[in-house]
């Protein structure tokens, strides 16, 4: 058992790397010049691995001890790992000590279950406490919502904290009864209604004014929201460690986004942990795997995408070749050469390589005059990657007709797997292949 600080540092900032839901974007909490740390302005800086996971937290468990036995945690109590457990003062020392060294810009805390779920999230919302009560801290502060906790519980933590996440950890029930038969997708939604709940009224009270009473008589004055979560809440899901196809993890998220107004889904690619069960799989799936899961996703929820457009393939899987809009697009070719000076909004961003910002700048350039190839490129839209599906006013339909090129899938598909090269070879050099 470990006895020092250090010695529980290493064993618990190791155990939470498995955990990627630890971006603080949405966050405004501001000091006003009083306190400690700030989420906005030179407060949190962040900090990206290149498969998409924040490092700019001191991220850690409070405890690695836990009583339940899922099969895909390194921390499941029958595995035989090195157990140790930080106490509250601890991590709220440890906390304030890193921040002022800036090696750490706000906290991310995860925990095994101990005791029950409630006993778990109120020390977790107790270490926010203090930091936010005792210490001043303004920071970022970024709480795993236990599931099973009560409300009251949760609702502790989601007035401390700026972000609470409740986790489904797998994307169907049939996986979680095979490998973690204790938990239940239906109970982590009941986490998650009532933290939207919370977060809905308290966005409700700030634009909500007051009446005050002057001497000239009631005057409405604007009433401080009480804060809870305000960077929202956010989920994540392990892929890999079941056949679960891609569809079903898109499926999932989907319905979470339009139920409980996720602010994120994170995807993590199951990696194999040390005592592995018998019923994991001995490798993890490529990595490209959870990068086009992140892509297909930011099509859903911004380019007006469905998940049978984003997913091609007859397997439920998205194509590793290519992502997800360009293997639309590469599917339904009648539907290009798009006219950039005529086509609407939603036609353009089904462009591959227009993005909502790319469209944006084309909308309100064209309003002025009908846009040829050298307004495209000094609208920085990549015109190597839009040649085959746009025309533009100077004659650019012969470009088009490579749309009716046999080897165009070959083309495209030799630039991305480029990208991919160096996207895997720059994980590998921070470990995370």
């Amino acid at each position: 058992m470990a006895k020092t600080v250090k010695d529980k540092l290493s064993i618990l900032a190791d155990a939470a790397k498995y955990d990627a839901s630890c971006a603080s974007s949405g966050s405004k909490r501001s000091n006003g010049g009083k306190g400690l740390g700030n989420t906005t302005g030179m407060g949190i800086c962040h900090s990206y691995t290149p498969d998409g996971r924040c490092i700019s937290l001191l991220k850690i468990l409070l405890t690695n001890r836990c009583i339940y036995d899922c099969r895909y945690c390194v921390n499941r109590v029958s595995n035989d790992v090195p157990r140790a457990g930080f106490t509250v003062e601890e991590v709220v020392k440890l906390t304030v000590e890193f921040y002022r060294r800036n090696y750490i810009e706000g906290l991310f805390l995860s925990s095994g279950v101990v005791m029950n779920s409630d006993r778990t999230m109120d020390l977790l919302a107790e270490v926010a406490r203090q930091l936010r009560e005792d210490e001043g801290f303004h920071g970022y502060i970024h709480l795993k919502g236990v599931v099973g906790a009560s409300n009251e519980a949760l609702e502790k933590a989601g007035r401390y904290a700026d972000r609470v996440s409740a986790n489904v950890e797998l994307p169907v029930q049939r996986d979680l009864d095979r490998l973690a038969p204790e938990k239940s997708i239906d109970e982590a939604e009941g986490a998650m209604r009532f933290l939207k709940s919370g977060i809905d009224e308290s966005r409700a009270r700030g634009r909500r004014p007051r009446i005050v009473s002057t001497q000239s008589g009631p005057r409405q004055r604007s009433r401080a929201p009480r804060r809870f979560s305000p960077a929202g809440q956010s989920t994540q899901m392990i892929v890999g460690a079941t056949p679960s196809n891609d569809a079903s993890v898109l499926d999932t998220a989907n319905r979470l986004y339009q139920t409980h107004k996720l602010r994120r889904v994170y995807y993590t690619a199951y990696s194999p942990i040390p005592n592995a069960h018998q019923d994991l799989p001995t490798e993890s799936p490529v990595l490209v795997r959870e990068h086009r899961l992140y892509q297909a996703d930011w099509l859903l929820r911004f380019y007006e995408f469905t998940i049978d457009e984003v997913v091609t393939q007859d397997d439920g899987n998205l194509d590793l070749e290519v992502d997800p809009k360009m293997a639309w697009a590469l599917a339904h070719r009648e539907f290009f050469p798009v006219d950039v000076n005529r086509a609407p909004r939603e036609a353009l961003l089904r462009v591959p390589g227009l993005g909502t910002r790319s469209v944006g700048r084309i909308l309100k350039a064209r309003r002025r005059r009908r846009l040829r190839v050298a307004d495209l490129r000094q609208l920085r839209a990549p015109l190597k990657r839009v040649m085959p599906f746009l025309v533009a006013a100077d004659g650019w339909e012969t470009a088009a007709k490579t749309l009716d090129r046999g080897d165009l899938r070959k083309r495209v598909t030799t630039d991305d797997r480029q990208l991919l090269l160096f996207e895997a070879q720059t994980s590998a050099k921070n470990g995370q292949v």
